[in-house]
């Protein structure tokens, strides 16, 4: 008989433990898909979940907030996700967050995020469908750092071969680093520049000196000449007669050019002289012909000098001459 109730005791025992754990199992399966919440259906649109499943986690600014509750494949390139997100969480939600899909850590499985947009909107309502932003995932950053990489160990060979030619002495720049006689030029050249610098600023220096003692002092022509109200009067009067004589030359030269084209329009005898092609003819005519006279008296009178009968005579002359030409000396 004790033994009969020992065995219903510990059979009865299992049977307890087991609906206990049975229970708590439930219980813990349906809180992990919220089996005993309340929940409302969001949607979202993805070109590439990056690996995410059904079951994973839904946070809404990192506060975990419902579970993926269906993926479905709408086309080639569009994926929609479905989340089952906890009611409580409604109010907070607005129709204008984004969702992401990052992972859960570095190597944590794959979840979606839930930020808030931008400015205010309207409280999200069941079945809704929110815009997603695609963020990069790790093939992409990987294949990025890759080429990165690659373009690295370019530059650090092309570098080196820059490097090689300038210790080489190649290039202007080796030749620049290399050459002691350009660096020593150099050197000259920069000290010449500062040396050149002193006397420009000591130069500058005593130009300021200069117009300061010009503005102050009237002993000087430029100081009287800038300070002297006198001075300036007399030289603006000076400026002013200068200006009323150069009018009245201008006035002057006015009435010569009219009197000018008078003589030019009139038919008096400067026009007749001037105009008249015959009256040049016949000047020309009449010293042509005072010209052959003279040649034929100079003839002429050649030879009477040589003439036996008045070749006397023409001596007599030229001794006369010889000797008023000595009584004058």
């Amino acid at each position: 008989m004790k033994k009969t109730n020992s065995q219903k005791l510990r059979l009865g025992s299992f049977v307890l433990i087991g609906t206990i754990l049975f229970i708590a199992g439930v219980y813990l399966i349906g809180q992990r898909q919220d089996m005993f919440k309340k929940t409302f259906t969001l949607s979202s649109y993805f070109q590439n979940v990056n690996g995410l499943q059904k079951g994973n986690n839904v946070r809404y600014s990192g506060i975990d907030i419902g579970t993926v509750k269906n993926i479905v494949m709408i086309n080639d390139s569009t994926i929609k996700v479905e989340m089952s997100i906890e009611e409580k969480i409604l109010s907070h939600i607005k129709k204008n967050a984004i969702a992401t899909i990052g992972s859960d850590g570095l190597v944590g499985n794959m979840i979606v995020n839930i930020v808030p947009g931008k400015g205010a909107s309207e409280i999200i309502e069941n079945e809704d469908i929110i815009v997603s932003y695609s963020r990069i995932g790790t093939d992409d950053i990987l294949n990025t750092l890759n080429t990165s990489s690659e373009n690295a160990a370019i530059l650090t060979s092309d570098l080196l071969k820059i490097t090689n030619r300038i210790t080489t002495g190649k290039g202007t720049i080796g030749v620049l680093i290399n050459d002691t006689v350009m660096a020593q030029d150099l050197k000259q050249s920069i000290h010449n520049l500062k040396i050149a610098s002193r006397g420009a600023s000591h130069t500058i220096a005593e130009l300021n000196s200069i117009v300061s003692s010009v503005k102050t002092e009237d002993n000087t022509i430029l100081g009287m000449l800038l300070n002297d109200s006198i001075s300036a009067g007399k030289l603006k009067t000076v400026v002013t007669n200068l200006e009323i004589s150069s009018a009245e030359i201008e006035t002057l030269l006015n009435n010569a050019n009219a009197v000018v084209s008078d003589f030019n329009s009139s038919n008096g005898a400067y026009n007749y002289m001037v105009k008249d092609t015959s009256l040049v003819n016949s000047l020309k005519s009449t010293l042509k012909n005072i010209n052959e006279g003279t040649d034929k008296f100079n003839q002429n009178m050649e030879a009477l000098k040589h003439n036996f009968l008045t070749r006397g005579y023409f001596r007599k002359l030229e001794r006369q001459e010889k000797k008023e030409v000595k009584t004058k000396e």
